[in-house]
């Protein structure tokens, strides 16, 4: 269910969205984060302040769940299991039977309306994990899924529907390493963006538009340490904004993927990395990542693959890649590390 109720000043507009109980909303918003210093998000276990663009305007959205309604059926669940130390494998999640999780979403700016409207979707209301969690097909996952899953009933994919918001940061992060990119990101965001509305943290910031991203001058990539491949890919993407923003529109599958990659530059991994946060694509591989189908390989059958060899590990999960890759990050599973680890390059001397 969402409410939805216009307020003035501090408060800002207000929505609320509602979730049966077991809902993690820190681990559902999490992939949207680019690391503890991004300058778009903050993002904890008290909730979440994000700055975003819409087509109204900037905004700026705060994320709290309010305190957690609890029915008799589940304080009498909570008492059957106070002495539980079973086996966690055992079994799906149980959802929906621990009462009611009540989110509530603030948001100040032009385009605070529909940042609100756009909140159930963000939150991950529309992703439907009964499939997964269904005995039978819960029973043929491997421990490094299942148990992960039980740990982690609540995890919904958040779909955040704004193309280039996401697009650009995963366009960053193509063939260099996390730490480049997030530097990158967080240095052109704080030269370009404009501070977020309302009563924001200090130094969140709305990243620029795709007009913003196409006036950053060609010496300022280079201090942000990003190469002409990538910011030439990044000025392409915006030139067409307007038709990638429509993509928000597409149901999450191959004709979006190849749609996105009709732009030169953006490829599979790309295309995947970015549908996994606009759409919530529950089964995109991120084919073409440096570390991920080794990751994978080792996982599930205990070898190094490439990417052939991962996806057909996935291939009995299909519709569910997405969620089975989520949970084994999750299981805390490491894979053996063998020789030279990829090194960051300071592209600012090119």
């Amino acid at each position: 269910m969402l409410s939805t109720a216009s307020a003035s000043g501090a408060t800002g507009l207000t929505s609320e969205v509602e979730f049966p109980e077991p809902y993690d909303l820190p681990g559902t918003l999490s992939i949207l984060s680019r690391g503890k210093q991004d300058p778009t998000a903050r993002i904890d276990d008290a909730g979440a302040w994000l700055a975003l663009n819409t087509s109204s305007g900037g905004a700026t959205l705060r994320i709290t769940r309010r305190p957690r309604r609890e029915d008799e059926t589940s304080r009498g669940n909570d008492a059957s299991r106070a002495g539980e130390t079973k086996d966690e494998t055992q079994g799906a999640p149980e959802a929906g039977s621990r009462g009611t999780a009540v989110v509530l979403g603030q948001a100040w700016g032009p385009g605070a309306e529909e940042a609100l409207a756009g909140l159930p979707a963000l939150l991950g209301a529309h992703d439907d994990w009964s499939g997964f969690d269904a005995p039978e097909f819960h029973a043929g996952l491997p421990r490094l899924v299942s148990v992960p899953r039980r740990r982690h009933p609540g995890l919904r994919l958040p779909a955040t529907g704004r193309i280039i918001d996401e697009l650009v940061p995963v366009i960053l992060e193509q063939k260099i390493t996390t730490i480049e990119a997030r530097y990158s990101y967080k240095y052109l965001v704080r030269r370009h963006g404009t501070p977020a509305p309302g009563p924001a943290p200090d130094g969140l910031m709305v990243p620029p538009t795709a007009q913003g991203w196409r006036r950053i001058p060609s010496w300022d990539w280079h201090r942000a340490g990003v190469d002409s491949k990538r910011s030439g890919t990044i000025m392409r993407a915006c030139s067409s904004a307007g038709a990638l923003e429509r993509l928000a529109s597409l149901p999450a599958g191959a004709e979006l993927a190849s749609k996105l990659c009709t732009i030169p530059g953006i490829g599979p991994w790309t295309a995947a990395e970015t549908a996994q946060r606009t759409h919530g694509d529950p089964d995109s591989v991120s084919v073409g990542d440096f570390h991920l189908a080794a990751f994978v390989g080792y996982a599930l059958a205990g070898r190094k693959t490439d990417d052939a060899g991962m996806l057909d590990l996935l291939e009995p999960w299909r519709g569910h890649r997405q969620r089975v890759v989520r949970m084994l990050v999750l299981s805390g599973f490491r894979k053996p590390t063998f020789g030279p680890r990829l090194a960051p390059q300071d592209h600012r001397r090119h």
